[in-house]
């Protein structure tokens, strides 16, 4: 594997467990709030920012590179409306979706095509997962104000349920 499209993978392994950090942060802060329900959302995101984690590293593996864990930095954002940590998420996922773009452009100028084949899955997942930002930032402005729909959304959220990723489930 090429030097630069190695150290970008390697690098991207450190930004899935920071986005884990920060999703876990996020549901801290709406479990001391009261809602559980996008507590449980963020837990869940958390959980499959890890498995990205994962399956990069899996990748590096299964390609005969040296896995180099590094720091996670602290999460540092303070909210003071339950709409922040969403549109914070949609900002996050858009820097994620950039970063694995920078990748595969990386590995497209190496002629790395099982790089940029692997690649493909985390290209769909990020425009889920930001299209599921956009969402939420959307249903929060349009009923966040209003007690009952609040209610609502958060029982929505608490119905989310955990899926392995099909890369790590067929690993």
């Amino acid at each position: 594997m090429e030097k630069k499209v190695y150290e970008l993978l390697n690098d991207q392994i450190n930004k899935e467990f920071y986005s884990a950090y920060l999703y876990l942060s996020f549901a801290d802060y709406y479990e001391e709030e009261g809602l559980s329900g996008f507590a449980n959302w963020y837990e869940i995101q958390a959980q499959e920012e890890r498995d990205h984690a994962l399956i990069l590293r899996n990748y590096l593996h299964e390609n005969g590179c040296k896995v180099k864990l590094g720091a996670i930095a602290q999460p540092d954002l303070e909210f003071t409306s339950h709409l922040g940590p969403l549109e914070a998420a949609l900002e996050h996922e858009k820097y994620i979706t950039s970063t694995i773009n920078d990748i595969y452009d990386a590995a497209m100028e190496a002629k790395d095509w099982r790089t940029m084949k692997f690649l493909d899955w985390f290209i769909s997942e990020q425009q889920e997962e930001e299209d599921n930002a956009d969402t939420m930032v959307t249903r929060m402005k349009l009923f966040g104000s209003d007690a009952k729909a609040l209610y609502d959304l958060d029982q929505e959220n608490a119905a989310r349920v955990y899926v392995v990723p099909s890369p790590l489930a067929n690993a």
